[in-house]
């Protein structure tokens, strides 16, 4: 029944569920929470959060990164303007972006049908469709003088690789990467979850931990999780064996 209920009321819910310990973490990891909590993730100095909302999600990850800088980039500047603004005012380390992220400094067309979803896309959308700015990552990141070693965080329902395009130089000095990855291809080249383990171990990351499993409520289809990779050459994955 949880997967009818939406996704931010959703995390909400499980983290509440999880922290009074009717989740046992050995059951998997129901939410970042139970990932940071169970394991140590590489140190980084800049926390990069795509598809930043109204800051939540950074606003959970400076629990553990306090000291980073908090680059948040959001396409939605109309549904989350105020409560980012206001967030950013309370933490000297966030600096705000409004823009979809993307492999080349321009506009975009962007789905803003939902708040906290959305997508952006090179051809407009027949129902909310609006056209924003986008930037690359590494474009901001020098924009900002961030430096590394960065943690990325994509939420952007399928435009992975364009953002990724646009983040080679970011990429080269990432220690953690944090993406939303589907069992189903929302658009026309968009990646799936094992074809984005693919691209992102080519590229010398492998994954090291899923959370927030989701389901669809239609058929339970498995829908969705978030993936958390680290270094190919980790220590981690010296090991290939259980126990």
């Amino acid at each position: 029944m949880l997967e009818l209920v939406p996704k931010p009321l959703r995390r909400l819910a499980r983290r509440w569920i999880e922290g009074r310990g009717f989740i046992p973490a050995s059951q998997g990891p129901a939410n970042i929470h139970t990932v940071m909590r169970r394991r140590s993730l590489p140190a980084v100095r800049t926390v990069i959060d795509v598809g930043a909302s109204d800051g939540r999600w950074s606003r959970d990850m400076m629990g553990y990164y306090p000291e980073a800088r908090y680059l948040l980039i959001e396409a939605q500047e109309k549904a989350h303007g105020q409560m980012s603004r206001k967030f950013q005012a309370e933490h000297k380390n966030v600096t705000l972006e409004f823009c979809a992220a993307g492999n080349k400094k321009g506009e975009i067309n962007f789905d803003a049908a939902d708040p906290f979803g959305g997508q952006a896309s090179q051809t407009a959308y027949s129902k909310n469709s609006v056209v924003v700015p986008m930037e690359t990552v590494d474009g901001l990141v020098r924009k900002h003088g961030l430096v590394g070693p960065f943690l990325l965080k994509l939420d952007t329902h399928g435009w992975e690789v364009p953002i990724f395009e646009g983040a080679g130089e970011t990429l080269s000095n990432c220690a953690v990467l944090i993406v939303e990855a589907y069992n189903f291809t929302l658009c026309p080249g968009c990646l799936r979850f094992h074809e984005l383990c693919a691209y992102l171990e080519a590229r010398g990351f492998r994954c090291l931990d899923v959370y927030d499993i989701l389901v669809r409520p239609r058929d339970q289809a498995f829908w969705q999780m978030d993936m958390v990779f680290i270094s190919a050459s980790a220590p981690v994955f010296q090991v290939a064996e259980y126990r």
